[in-house]
């Protein structure tokens, strides 16, 4: 193998791919990143066994080969050289990796690149195109809700439905339930519903952070992996096998109160609650006040108290939209939806203390967003 590229386009493409490399394995070569010459290009790929991310970078290619080398030492030494154009050239019979750029040079000890687990292929199957800013806002909104902990191992994934031109991401840890729905390029005929890692959904959104193209989505016949292509990019993940919650059942469908905020205002007066509620069991506060008792205006006193360490208040203007109501909740939970749920006018729908809280968004373009969040209980 023998080939120049640039020190730019290279080590942005170690970066995409080394979002794959194993950190913790049994097996070494996965520590490694995959370089070959493919169809003029050079290909870049690495897989911890449960995603793999592809990658191609233009080259002028002069000789035909493949190889492994340690993903986190090329990565590093690319890094830190200039922009300018990279050589590579290996040799065969000492599988080793010699790269010249501008006045620095280097060898790498490669292993076998027959020996790399091969990437899968998926060519049938479900396929759908998708917008990529509707598929970043929608991961962005959902994927945070899933659970971390490997106990239920279906809730460490994101619901992906699709039926006819409708995508439905749905994401729960027990605590909260995120759930939200976009339209796909190109419907499907028969309704498909998987089980995605989040952390393989978490990557494509960084992957398409920037994107303008729409991504192309496929599900084998199996339903056992899915496949993310995207620009010069594409990623492969295994899907999580098993049942997911009837989460619609969760989801609140009448309320007794409900409040109309400005979502910038609220955010605030929450992260400045939060600060106290980390003495407080991360317990942040609402009570929700009509004005002269009845509907309206009003205002969300926003508050937290930590025995030991002193409190806080904060009211923001709000409507009112039924009796005077209390609630607690969890001071991440909230902070980590109304960071993502977007811009505008928040709505809050209670219907008691220790009954669900629904937040969603005011407008027809942001009414297929719900976010359910499970109350604290509280003396107050």
């Amino acid at each position: 193998m023998k080939l120049s590229c640039l020190q730019e386009n290279l080590s942005r493409g170690l970066a995409i791919v080394g979002r794959a490399v194993a950190t913790r394995t049994t097996l070494p070569i996965t520590n490694n990143v995959y370089l070959a010459t493919e169809n003029g290009r050079l290909k870049l790929a690495a897989t911890n066994l449960e995603i793999a991310i592809v990658h191609w970078v233009g080259a002028k290619i002069e000789k035909e080969g493949a190889i492994t080398v340690p993903a986190r030492l090329l990565t590093d030494f690319v890094n830190s050289l200039p922009n300018d154009k990279v050589e590579m050239d290996l040799s065969g019979k000492s599988k080793s990796l010699q790269l010249k750029c501008a006045k620095f040079e280097a060898r790498f000890s490669g292993m076998d690149a027959e020996d790399f687990p091969p990437i899968p292929t998926i060519d049938q199957g479900v396929t759908m195109k998708i917008e990529a800013e509707h598929l970043r806002t929608a991961i962005g909104r959902v994927v945070f809700a899933a659970a971390t902990e490997d106990s239920r191992p279906v809730l460490t994934g994101v619901n992906l439905e699709v039926e006819g031109d409708m995508l439905t991401l749905a994401a729960a840890d027990g605590f909260r339930l995120s759930v939200d729905k976009t339209k796909v390029s190109t419907p499907v005929k028969e309704k498909l519903s998987v089980i995605v890692p989040a952390r393989a959904l978490n990557e494509v959104g960084k992957l398409i952070a920037e994107a303008k193209d729409p991504v192309t989505v496929t599900v084998n016949a199996a339903k056992s992996q899915i496949l993310f292509s995207m620009e010069n990019v594409r990623l492969v993940s295994q899907l999580i096998q098993g049942a997911f919650p009837n989460y619609s059942q969760l989801i609140p469908q009448k309320h007794s109160t409900r409040v109309t905020v400005d979502l910038e205002e609220f955010l605030r007066a929450t992260k400045a609650a939060s600060i106290f509620a980390r003495d407080a069991s991360g317990i942040v506060r609402l009570h929700m006040t009509p004005k002269d008792g009845a509907d309206g205006e009003g205002k969300v006193a926003v508050s937290a108290r930590a025995e030991e360490v002193g409190d806080n208040v904060g009211e923001i203007e709000a409507h009112i939209g039924g009796p005077e109501a209390k609630i607690a909740f969890n001071a991440k939970y909230l902070t980590d939806v109304l960071n993502v749920i977007g811009k505008g006018e928040l709505l809050l729908d209670v219907t008691n203390a220790s009954s669900p809280g629904l937040f969603h968004l005011s407008g027809a373009k942001d009414a297929n967003y719900k976010h359910v969040v499970m109350p604290m209980f509280v003396q107050w």
